[in-house]
């Protein structure tokens, strides 16, 4: 059963990246890289790595950004401009790419 629940986990967040435009993503992203890495691994301590991260989360982060909901003085102005499909294609794009770097 559990293997059967990790699979199917494992599927729904493969099938959330494919229906993302992963280039749309990179291209949108590439003011992301000054301050979480060209590969989404921050040289920055303060700043967190983004590649690996799960869909849903960086979707939410950004989303809460751009709504207002969490409020940072980089990040809020970063997000404000982006549409959900943006998000979606970021957020995909940065999941796709292995945690170590």
């Amino acid at each position: 059963m559990k293997h059967w629940i990790a699979g199917a986990a494992l599927m729904l967040t493969a099938a959330a990246t494919q229906a993302a435009d992963l280039q749309a993503g990179k291209a949108k992203s590439a003011v992301c890289a000054a301050c979480h890495g060209a590969n989404g691994i921050s040289i920055i301590p303060d700043y967190p790595n983004l590649a690996g991260q799960k869909v849903k989360y960086l979707q939410s982060s950004i989303k809460a950004y751009r709504d207002g909901e969490r409020k940072n003085p980089i990040m809020s102005p970063m997000a404000s401009g982006l549409s959900d499909a943006d998000i979606a294609n970021i957020a995909a794009y940065f999941a796709s790419l292995p945690a170590g770097g």
